[in-house]
């Protein structure tokens, strides 16, 4: 499953070291309990896993269920694997009903949640979309309303319905196609934290992409601390810190980062940002460029960070105050970048700005 194009809005997913990055800064322990540390590649991006507990298991034994975890979800959510179960579903004109995972459910009925919350600003089924606008080719084509018109008639996660009490779903339009790479990093993070703490690791920071789950502490006590980094690079072109934060609530914080780099193409002297807001089927016109959300579940903060990269500062951070959730933006402006914080986040415990 890649997780380059968020395509519940079609915006760039930064991840990896060159773009948007989760740095940690880890603190080694010369004496027992040592920090563990397994790293990777997977889902077209890197992955670094730090971990520590009185009594270790063997590093080994946790990178194998490690690779089953993730061979599992590949397996399931990959559209870039042709027998995986999602690209099965999305090729299937059938819209009778499918038996699902209880996972396949849950993120189904997440995508639908906040979709009403946001007033349509998060949808996974709008890859048709970009494609029509030619994102995808680097084409640019200008739709016409019609043609805009038209396939959003066609598109809606509000037209998957879920029978959760059997396990199963259907789609109400034949060629309607899901992707839920737009919250597939924090899937991917929620699955790994169970793996480590089914081993007996409750002191952990999981990063995969731009997204990661801090839970307990050091093995010398201290405080995990991470970095948001700057969505523009330095002059020397790599990466820089924009804000360091010290995570507080040892109980479990999920950090989910959604950016761009502003992308866009010119036509005529106006200029369209690869950002398409669903309900409009239109690039998006403002300038954050980068939206952080701090929760409990990996998968709902992901996409909420999606979700406010459609909305903007202004409407994300009413809909955050309405919803309560702790949110970071970074706005461009005149190549400056100027950051707020949702009402939430200005009042939380779960973390501390360095």
């Amino acid at each position: 499953m890649s997780t380059a194009i968020k395509s519940g809005l079609n915006v760039t997913k930064i991840t990896g070291f060159s773009t948007l990055l989760m740095t940690t800064f880890l603190v080694g322990c010369s004496e027992p309990p040592e920090l563990q540390t397994v790293e990777g590649y997977a889902q077209g991006t890197t992955y670094q896993i730090s971990f520590w507990s009185e009594e270790e298991v063997p590093v080994t034994e946790v990178q194998a269920a490690f690779n089953d975890t993730l061979a599992q979800i590949d397996k399931e959510l990959s559209t870039y694997r042709p027998d995986s179960f999602i690209s099965e579903f999305n090729r299937s004109p059938s819209v009778g009903w499918q038996p699902v995972s209880q996972d396949f459910v849950d993120l189904v009925k997440i995508a639908q949640d906040i979709h009403a919350k946001s007033e349509g600003c998060y949808d996974p089924t709008i890859g048709p979309l970009f494609d029509l606008w030619g994102f995808k080719t680097d084409k640019l084509h200008v739709p016409t309303q019609e043609e805009l018109t038209a396939l959003k008639s066609e598109l809606g996660i509000n037209k998957i319905e879920v029978d959760e009490e059997n396990l199963r779903v259907r789609k109400t339009r034949p060629f309607l196609q899901l992707d839920f790479s737009s919250m597939g990093e924090g899937y991917t993070i929620g699955k790994l934290s169970h793996v480590l703490e089914s081993k007996g690791y409750d002191n952990y920071m999981v990063q995969f992409g731009g997204d990661m789950k801090i839970k307990g502490h050091k093995p010398n006590g201290d405080k995990w601390r991470v970095a948001i980094q700057s969505p523009i690079p330095s002059a020397e072109g790599g990466p820089k810190v924009y804000q360091v934060i010290t995570v507080k609530d040892e109980d479990g914080v999920t950090l989910d980062t959604s950016g761009t780099y502003n992308r866009h193409f010119d036509d005529n002297g106006v200029e369209y940002s690869h950002i398409i807001n669903p309900s409009t089927g239109k690039p998006i016109t403002h300038n954050l460029i980068s939206a952080s959300v701090f929760g409990t579940d990996p998968r709902v903060s992901d996409a909420w960070a999606t979700t406010m990269l459609c909305l903007g500062p202004v409407e994300g951070a009413k809909i955050a105050k309405n919803e309560n959730l702790d949110v970071f933006f970074i706005e461009r402006k005149n190549d400056k970048l100027i950051n707020s914080s949702s009402d939430a986040l200005l009042k939380t415990n779960r973390v501390k700005f360095d």
